[in-house]
């Protein structure tokens, strides 16, 4: 006996909406919610957007023929009770962090894997994505690593200065 699904314009609709919001994201990280409450995810929800990030639990029929239309595929991740952040440009590693961190505050989500810039992530590989550093923090260390000489320079000058009679014009008289 074979089963065939029926098509309705209600599924139909499902379908075309959830299509219409995955094309507004460019990376998907897929969790397990499953024993989550609903504080616990109100909290993430929340905290995902403000980062201009979205938490949804979809139905996996639906994203797996959303995401294919999309020339997108996460069949392997699309199993049991599904739940994805979905994520905009660089803040994939920040709400990775997020995820994990409301894990360690006690919820029991579990990541299943990612689809990020049309890469497949593992579970492990993202955990270890979210312990990098972010874009900014990044930048921070590099302008850090690039002020430090310039900073050391002035220092070095003001203590020659104030040194030889604290004024610049009696040090190069001096010369």
């Amino acid at each position: 006996m074979d089963h065939k699904t029926r098509i309705t314009p209600a599924k139909e609709e499902a379908v075309k909406a959830l299509k219409d919001e995955f094309s507004q994201y460019t990376g998907y990280i897929f969790t397990d919610y499953r024993g989550m409450t609903v504080e616990q995810i109100t909290k993430l929800r929340r905290t995902l957007m403000e980062k201009d990030a979205a938490f949804r639990v979809v139905k996996n029929r639906f994203a797996k023929i959303a995401l294919t239309d999309l020339d997108r595929t996460a069949d392997e991740q699309l199993v049991g009770p599904t739940a994805i952040a979905m994520v905009k440009g660089d803040e994939a590693n920040i709400v990775a962090k997020d995820l994990f961190a409301i894990k360690k505050e006690g919820a029991s989500i579990e990541v299943k894997g990612a689809l990020l810039d049309g890469e497949f992530y593992n579970a492990e590989q993202i955990e270890a994505f979210s312990k990098l550093p972010t874009r900014l923090e990044l930048i921070a260390s590099l302008m850090g690593t690039m002020k430090a000489p310039v900073q050391k320079l002035a220092a070095t000058l003001l203590a020659y200065v104030e040194n030889n009679g604290g004024s610049v014009e009696s040090a190069s008289e001096e010369n």
